[in-house]
C-alpha cells in the first residue's frame, strides 16, 4: 500500500540541471533508507545515491560532486539534485524506500532523464 510518486524528469542539454522528487505516502522515517537508482535499457539497474533515516548520504563515484540526495521531512519527499549532467546520465531514474523490519523494498514508477545536445 506504500506508494512513491516521482516527478522532475525530462530532457536537458549536457551541463544542465534537473531535480527529481520522490514523494512517499507516509513518513520517510518509517524507512531505514531512501535510494535513487537508474537504469539504461538493456543494462542492470544501478544504485546512484542513498540517504539513511539518520540523514547520512552516500553516492556512487560517477556522480559525486554533481548529484546530491536530500529530503524534506515535512513533505515526506526525497530529492535528487542533478547538476553538470552528462549524456551518460541518461536513464530512467527510480526511487526506492527500504524497510528493514519486516524486510521489504518499495519502488517508484520511474522518471526518464535524457541528456542530449
Amino acid at each position: 500500500q506504500v506508494q512513491l510518486v516521482e516527478s522532475g524528469g525530462g530532457l536537458v542539454q549536457p551541463g544542465g540541471s534537473l531535480r527529481l522528487s520522490c514523494a512517499a505516502s507516509g513518513s520517510i522515517f518509517s524507512f531505514n533508507a531512501m535510494h535513487w537508482y537508474r537504469q539504461v535499457p538493456g543494462s542492470q539497474r544501478e544504485l546512484v545515491a542513498t540517504i539513511t533515516r539518520g540523514g547520512t548520504t552516500v553516492s556512487v563515484d560517477s556522480v559525486k560532486g554533481r548529484f546530491t540526495i536530500s529530503r524534506d521531512n515535512a513533505k515526506n519527499t526525497v530529492y535528487l539534485q542533478m547538476n553538470s549532467l552528462k549524456p551518460e546520465d541518461t536513464a530512467v531514474y527510480y526511487c526506492k524506500a527500504a524497510l528493514e523490519w519486516p524486510r521489504r523494498d518499495y519502488w517508484g514508477q520511474g522518471t526518464q532523464v535524457i541528456v542530449s545536445s
